[in-house]
């Protein structure tokens, strides 16, 4: 009898925590995938497949419904597949909607709390404005001289090499070339990563954005599942010497500047300008000249109305790391993914070529801003990979002031959302969905041509995110890319090797896309 009781007890608990818990939204009469345990995440690890797979999956699963429900860890979330819902959640009642989802409780990391990603409210509407003026296109063009010296180097490795065809893994040679661009763009370091594999800022920045292994997927994971259990366990995910060691270099750079009055137009400038109050938010005509992808600043962004930050070394550090990770991360994953379509697709590729090789003419081989940003199809090439291979796969919203979203459909229920809720935003779901972009799987730049871009449906397209919460550094982003390609496509075709994978197949860990094998391809110098 004992026994007996104590099994109906476990069962009750069971019940409770593992299945309870995931009926919350069709007990609502909102349409989900079933689900048990941790919630939807669980698919990577027992169906194989990985996380954007997952998401277009979950997209799909309903494809006459406006919201579907999902979890995470537990906790639900509506994601939006209704390009008016999703217009109104980022654009239309956005002050609804302003803050990510916390990763990380700010007593574990605190730095991770400062920077732009991070912060909420009014915090971050002020730290918005403040920096955004440091991304303008005038900011970008102060820039490309530091970007264009680092592309060069890059390409010159290879050139040197004097190899017929020079074997590369993407993922490995992007991640060094965008260490290095963020190293002399934001951290005022110049290294070259490929001749020095091993220099101290590429190994530290590995360091700091690696989060393979168990422990450390284990920490991650409970961070956001429970950031009072992290809290208390004091659980942090980065390396204390890692942090340590970018502050102090700041710190010192900073120091060094103030002292000797060193101007360089580099991120930690532009930063230093912005805790002045001497940026402002300039507007010009060729806002978009970076790309058809560049995100617009909000009014959030250009306001003047905002109290004068104090911006600390911390703040600084904070800032340069934030922009570390998403220029390692989804900025080489668009480059890494750029070359391997271009290797697939050789006519694609000699189109571009030609593209390059004639405003080449116009400039007697130097390459220069206005060269760059005025190459309609490298635009085109680019807004294609970043519509099929996104940097996020899935973006968030996390309501802050109490919300309803009204039915519209016939037998639609209500939705109210609470302080703390959530909304998930199916980024990979809407760039491959057919009734946004016919028959998506195909790699087809003519998508973005001037014919056809206009006849993109609004908020379908999102690889930046979407309004006043969106990338602040598409444009750094978006030309740092077309650099480096400008470039490599001067003297290299890039081609497909014995190693090269057709299709390429995705690890089932993590929340992007990772090639299995890596992503190798041929540099083959040309002959002209």
């Amino acid at each position: 009898m004992f026994w007996i009781i104590i099994g109906i007890l476990l069962l009750i608990l069971f019940y409770f925590l593992c299945v309870k818990p995931y009926s919350f939204w069709k007990s609502r009469g909102v349409a989900q995938q079933q689900t048990w345990l941790i919630g939807d995440l669980l698919q990577m690890i027992f169906t194989k497949r990985p996380y954007p797979q997952i998401i277009r999956d979950q997209y799909n699963a309903f494809p006459n419904e406006r919201y579907i429900g999902m979890y995470q860890f537990g906790f639900p979330a509506l994601i939006a597949r209704d390009l008016d819902l999703i217009k109104q959640i980022t654009v239309k009642d956005f002050d609804h909607f302003t803050d990510h989802i916390t990763f990380f409780p700010e007593s574990v990391e605190p730095l991770w709390t400062r920077n732009l990603f991070s912060l909420k409210g009014e915090k971050w509407r002020d730290i918005r404005a403040t920096l955004s003026p440091a991304f303008t296109s005038s900011k970008m063009r102060s820039m490309f001289t530091l970007m264009d010296e680092c592309a060069e180097e890059f390409v010159k490795f290879f050139a040197e090499q004097k190899k017929d065809v020079v074997d590369v893994e993407l993922k490995d040679i992007f991640t060094r070339f965008a260490n290095d661009i963020i190293g002399t763009c934001a951290f005022g370091f110049q290294c070259n990563s490929m001749k020095d594999r091993e220099n101290e800022f590429y190994m530290m920045g590995d360091e700091l954005t690696d989060f393979k292994g168990l422990w450390k997927s284990f920490k991650f994971i409970l961070s956001i599942a429970s950031p009072k259990m992290s809290e208390l366990l004091r659980f942090s995910i980065f390396n204390k010497n890692t942090i340590g060691f970018f502050e102090k270099a700041i710190s010192q750079s900073v120091q060094m500047r103030k002292e000797k009055n060193i101007v360089r137009p580099d991120m930690i400038h532009l930063l230093m300008e912005a805790g002045e109050g001497r940026l402002k938010h300039e507007e010009s005509l060729t806002e978009k000249e970076t790309g058809f992808a560049t995100v617009e600043e909000s009014e959030v962004g250009k306001s003047t109305k905002r109290q004068k930050s104090e911006i600390t070394i911390k703040d600084i550090t904070a800032h340069a790391l934030f922009f570390f990770f998403a220029g390692f991360d989804s900025v080489s994953t668009l480059m890494i993914f750029l070359g391997y379509e271009l290797a697939l697709h050789p006519d694609i590729q000699e189109r571009l070529r030609n593209e390059i090789d004639d405003a080449m003419k116009e400039t007697n081989g130097k390459v220069t801003y206005d060269s760059v940003t005025k190459m309609k199809y490298l635009d085109m090439i680019i807004s294609e990979t970043l519509r099929k291979w996104p940097g996020t796969v899935a973006n968030d919203r996390v309501c802050v002031k109490p919300y309803t979203v009204t039915p519209v459909n016939p037998g639609e229920p209500e939705i109210k959302f609470n302080v703390g809720d959530s909304v998930m935003l199916p980024v990979y779901g809407l760039h491959m969905d057919p009734n946004h972009f016919e028959n998506p799987d195909k790699f087809d730049p003519e998508r973005f041509s001037e014919e056809n871009k206009v006849k993109i449906k609004p908020y379908s397209y999102m690889p930046f995110g979407l309004g006043p919460r969106s990338c602040i550094g598409s444009r750094f982003a978006l030309l740092e890319t077309k650099v480096v390609y400008v470039h490599l496509l001067k003297k290299f075709e890039i081609v497909v090797i014995n190693k090269t994978d057709i299709p390429l197949p995705l690890v089932t860990t993590g929340f992007n896309f990772l090639a299995k094998n890596g992503v190798w391809v041929g540099l083959k110098p040309r002959n002209k």
